[in-house]
């Protein structure tokens, strides 16, 4: 298995399947994507024109349900917070992704993170989200935050809640563009418990 951030919160995660989540600022036309999921509407998150440059025929869309009229069709699963299903063979939970005290990702507008279950690794991608009391309970080996600050969690949350879930490894994301700036990423690091391994992308 093979994670990569393409750019702020873009994830590719590459095993027998190509999955990406939220494709932003992708550079390259590679229509190789088998499941795309998508946390939240936001422009850096929800991006047609980055969807277009990974999307194959027979892609599968993933997204919340209030993004059903952004995006709807034969391939496009819709989600709520608290589900489980599976996709393409791979075990998926939703996770409830918010701010409980800024306006921007409010608990009411259904946005999510997810948990996919890859080579047997469970992989939390929060979305945008400060530290909450639906993610502190996440169960998972790998862990994508964003530490970026103002819209999400900043670098000290986001180690905080690293130290919490204590998974395996933790990528920090959205943060050194819309967000943030790149020394956020070693700043997380510092304060994430030595026993987690922590890997900067971005």
């Amino acid at each position: 298995m093979k994670i990569s951030i393409n750019a702020h919160s873009s994830i590719r995660v590459e095993s027998d399947k190509v999955i990406y989540f939220d494709p932003f600022q992708i550079s390259e036309e590679s229509h190789d994507a088998d499941i795309i999921f998508v946390t939240h509407d936001h422009f850096d998150h929800f991006s047609i024109e980055d969807i277009k440059k990974i999307e194959k025929d027979d892609t599968v869309y993933v997204i919340p349900d209030c993004m059903y009229n952004l995006l709807g069709g034969e391939n496009v699963i819709t989600v709520l917070p608290g589900e489980m299903t599976v996709v393409e063979g791979y075990e998926t939970e939703v996770i409830p992704s918010y701010n409980p005290d800024k306006p921007f990702h409010p608990i009411d507008k259904g946005y999510v993170g997810y948990i996919v279950t890859v080579e047997g690794k469970r992989i939390f991608v929060a979305g945008d989200a400060d530290i909450n009391e639906d993610n502190m309970k996440v169960k998972c080996d790998i862990a994508l935050l964003p530490i970026g600050g103002k819209y999400t969690m900043d670098y000290k949350e986001a180690a905080k809640l690293a130290n919490i879930l204590k998974p395996e490894l933790v990528i920090p994301t959205h943060y050194g563009s819309v967000a943030g700036d790149k020394e956020d990423g070693l700043r997380f690091k510092e304060l994430v418990d030595p026993e987690i391994k922590v890997e900067l992308k971005v």
